[in-house]
């Protein structure tokens, strides 16, 4: 169990950070009545996008630093996307009568967010190779 203390700890504030991120980002970018959440839609698919990027980093780049994936996977990432909140605003919506909006919005963060995760992996994989030929 002592050798879990550092990754727990890696998790942990990494966790914190990306917390703060999400929150900072639903504050400035309130949802206004039956509204589409653009906030939580961002927050989504930009967090996609950079676990495509990481997972490519961490499996091809830098594989010798076993508290990164840790910190900024699991921790920072975890924390700043959303999808529990995603589920309940589009439940939100279609339940207050907006369900042309609640629909577009689940779909569209399903669809954008796969989508962003395929992006990042594909586009650092080619940062990398013309790199490494240089």
């Amino acid at each position: 169990m002592a050798t879990r203390w550092p990754v727990l700890g890696a998790i942990s504030a990494g966790g914190a950070l990306g917390a703060v991120g999400r929150w900072a980002l639903a504050t400035a970018w309130p949802v206004h009545g039956n509204g589409f959440p653009w906030a939580t839609f961002a927050t989504n698919v930009s967090g996609c996008l950079l676990i495509g990027v990481l997972m490519v980093l961490i499996t091809e780049v830098w594989v010798s630093r076993p508290l990164l994936r840790p910190f900024l996977g699991v921790g920072v990432l975890g924390g700043y996307t959303t999808f529990s909140t995603a589920t309940v605003e589009g439940a939100r919506l279609l339940s207050a009568g907006a369900g042309w909006t609640g629909m577009v919005y689940v779909t569209a963060t399903v669809l954008a967010a796969l989508t962003a995760v395929y992006l990042g992996t594909v586009l650092t994989r080619l940062v990398i190779r013309r790199r490494r030929r240089a």
